[in-house]
Formats: structure tokens, C-alpha cells, sequence
């Protein structure tokens, strides 16, 4: 009897595997919808620093000195990814009326701001980087350089739509 049941439950993995995976759900155009991508608490250092990674590469590929985390960037990103939540919309500017100059200098970033970049998506940090770098002007900011310091941070709401906000500086 134990045989029979080895034998079936070996039997019965082996369809298992073979099984098709069930299709994506795809919209009204054919392609596929997007699938919420879950930050789950302790997932933080890790979805910072893979994107501190693909960043680096990208950046060293192009000739660009790589750029190291700076703690005033990062604060400033999340509180930015926070507020763009609240307003329902990706934008630069706070609901206070703030710009990045004046958000940076807030949290004590004392070197030079360079840029901005912004998502508001249900995407993963690195798919939100592929998109930033399929278009010129968010490229450029991405691999300027003159940037020695990155911040990075983001906001997921409960329907799992995120706000991702990344900051370049030059240290002074």
C-alpha cells in the first residue's frame, strides 16, 4: 500500500508540473494588466538598495561615477511619495506648494540638488527605472555625471498603487 502511494503522489506531481500556468488577465488592447506588486514590511532595504544596484550599473555602463544613498534625499523622497498620494497626482510640486529645492533644504540636504524624478504606478521599483530610462530627459537625469548622491523612497497606498520619488545630488 505504501508503494501505491509513493507511487501515485509521484504520478500525481509529475502532472502537476506539466500543467500550463493559468494566462495572465489581459485589458481591452491584448496586453497585460498590471499585477500589484506587494511591499511587505522588512521588504524596505532590499527594494532600496536593488535600486541603488541597477542604478550604479546603469550609471557605470555610461561612464558615470557610481552614486551612494544620502539619508536627507531619502527623507525628502518619502515625504514626497506621501504627499503625491494625497493629492492623487504625480507631480513636483507639495501640496504646500513646495519644489524639490525647497523640500531638500528642509530635511538639511546641505550639496546640490540636480533633479526630480517621479511614478505613480503598480510597478516594481525596477520596471518604474526601465520606464524612466526609455525616455530621454529622465535618462539624462539619471546618469548625469555630476551626481555623486541618490535618495529613493515611495508611498504604497492599501489598493497597492505606489508613489516612487528618487532624488540626484552632488555632494559639496
Amino acid at each position: 500500500m505504501d508503494r501505491r502511494t509513493a507511487l501515485l503522489l509521484g504520478a500525481a506531481a509529475a502532472l502537476a508540473a506539466c500543467a500550463k500556468p493559468a494566462p495572465a488577465p489581459v485589458g481591452s488592447d491584448g496586453k497585460p494588466l498590471p499585477q500589484v506588486y506587494a511591499i511587505k514590511p522588512g521588504d524596505e532595504s532590499a527594494i532600496l538598495y536593488r535600486m541603488l544596484d541597477a542604478v550604479n550599473v546603469l550609471r557605470q555602463s555610461k561612464g558615470a561615477p557610481q552614486v551612494q544613498l544620502n539619508a536627507a534625499l531619502i527623507a525628502a523622497c518619502a515625504t514626497h511619495s506621501r504627499d503625491m498620494a494625497v493629492q492623487n497626482r504625480p507631480w513636483h510640486f507639495g501640496s504646500d506648494g513646495s519644489s524639490p529645492l525647497v523640500r531638500v533644504e528642509r530635511v538639511g540636504y546641505t550639496g546640490k540638488l540636480l533633479g526630480e524624478l517621479i511614478s505613480e504606478t503598480y510597478q516594481t521599483e525596477l520596471v518604474t527605472l526601465s520606464d524612466w530610462m526609455n525616455q530621454a530627459d529622465t535618462r539624462d537625469m539619471v546618469l548625469d555625471a555630476r551626481a555623486t548622491e541618490m535618495g529613493f523612497s515611495w508611498f504604497q497606498e492599501p489598493s497597492g498603487k505606489l508613489w516612487w520619488t528618487m532624488l540626484l545630488g552632488a555632494a559639496v
